[in-house]
């Protein structure tokens, strides 16, 4: 019996490793991160297709509000198109939080 136990906790131990080796490497870029992010959001194809720019008048504009952050305003080239609005979701603002980035969308303003 206590074969099987120690067995089922190396199992267990084993998948959580690998779970934050994904996690990891799904957000150790800002391309990566940004591309993670826009998988969840439900747009696999822009995730895997679209180019990834910097986003020079977001980054211009609020130079000082992004510096705090530790941030970075990037457009994508080909943005998948929100289905409720029919607009297009371009434009993301990347954090980075030590060595682990993190994506959210930044709007059209």
């Amino acid at each position: 019996m206590n074969t099987i136990k120690k067995l089922f906790v190396k199992k267990e131990i084993i998948i959580f490793i690998a779970l934050a080796t994904i996690l990891l490497v799904l957000h150790s870029t800002p391309s990566m991160a940004l591309r993670t992010q826009v998988f969840i959001m439900g747009y696999p194809k822009a995730a895997l297709t679209s180019g990834i720019v910097d986003d020079v008048y977001h980054n211009k504009v609020d130079k000082e509000k992004f510096a705090e952050m530790n941030a970075k305003a990037y457009t994508l080239t080909k943005p998948p198109i929100e289905k409720a609005t029919q607009g297009e979701l371009s434009n993301f603002l990347v954090r980075k939080i030590g060595f682990f980035y993190l994506a959210e969308y930044y709007g059209d303003t």
